[in-house]
């Protein structure tokens, strides 16, 4: 175990850092390290009993990140706008310099497209653009990273977006996507991307591969829930300006996000190829709905008995 290289993991005990995790710790071709805040939680002592080591760090203390990276070949890179909004660059910077310092020979790093250039400056999508600057500033430093671009969440449609009841006895989900693919991926299956990486440096350093496990319009997402939950499910297109208006923190966002996918990507079918071809056990979305079906009814059941239904 001692003659293995180190592989540095954050955010392990969320769900894209915890999924390389185990899936690297399944593996047992590199010592798993994980950087954590809480040493103590469930989750870190989970994977430390599946053989990790945890040291305790935050990224925004960057003396902890170039303790933690003592000795490491490879680290995989996070960050998490949803928590931290928009100090999230400070924190990637934090990151790639600990990693650019530490002289890590293999960085691979969770990033995004840059969705204020794809839509021409009009429309800003943060949680995306910040990953694209952080990227940048990557490759700014020439560092020996690869970038992963992992779609739209399937676990979505559990709590992002779970389906609402209508008047006549169905159900459905809706956003401004219109009917152009939505490319997705479960989260749980990037941990099955992200390790060959490790194990190919050469093929994939200064690359950027796509996580894509589905790549179906709306009305196709909706007739497989419908097929597997054995309900009347239906997508309903929000236009952008509507769902911007509504009364949650990042509508505007996440408006902002659908439009510019809805004008400005037609599809990723040749990253779900890869995908596929890197990790044959990708789940799609079929597939998934029914790992995942408890859920649903589980949620269903609840609006009953909340008297939504």
């Amino acid at each position: 175990m001692n003659n293995m290289k180190i592989i540095l993991v954050t955010g392990a005990t969320g769900g894209q850092g915890g999924s390389v995790a185990r899936a690297l710790l399944k593996e047992s071709k590199f010592q798993v390290r994980i950087l954590t805040r809480d040493i103590n939680s469930q989750k870190a002592l989970v994977l430390q009993r599946a053989g990790a080591e945890i040291v305790k760090g935050d990224l925004g203390d960057k003396e902890s990140l170039l303790a933690a990276m003592k000795d490491c070949y490879g680290v995989f890179g996070v960050t998490n706008f949803w928590e931290h909004f928009d100090k999230e660059y400070q924190l990637g910077k934090n990151l790639i310099d600990a990693v650019h310092q530490s002289g890590i020979q293999h960085f691979v790093f969770h990033t995004l497209a840059n969705y204020h250039t794809l839509s021409k400056g009009k429309y800003r999508v943060p949680h995306c653009d910040i990953k694209a600057e952080l990227e940048a500033y990557t490759r700014s430093l020439q560092l020996p990273a690869t970038f992963v671009n992992i779609a739209f969440y399937y676990e979505n449609f559990n709590n992002f977006f779970p389906l609402q009841k209508d008047n006549h006895g169905g159900y459905y989900f809706g956003f401004p996507q219109g009917d152009t693919k939505l490319a997705a991926a479960s989260v749980e299956d990037l941990g099955g991307i992200v390790a060959p990486l490790f194990n190919n440096p050469g093929e994939y350093i200064g690359r950027t591969v796509g996580v894509v496990g589905a790549d179906h319009t709306c009305d196709e997402y909706a007739t497989i829930l419908s097929k597997v939950l054995n309900k009347n499910i239906y997508y309903t297109y929000v236009p952008r300006n509507v769902y911007a208006a509504y009364n949650f923190p990042g509508a505007e966002e996440l408006a902002n996000m659908f439009e510019v996918q809805r004008l400005f990507i037609p599809n990723r079918q040749k990253e779900m190829e890869e995908s596929y071809r890197i990790n044959p056990a990708m789940q799609s979305f079929e597939k998934w709905v029914e790992k995942n079906k408890d859920k649903f009814i589980r949620h269903l059941n609840s609006m009953f008995e909340v008297g939504i239904i």
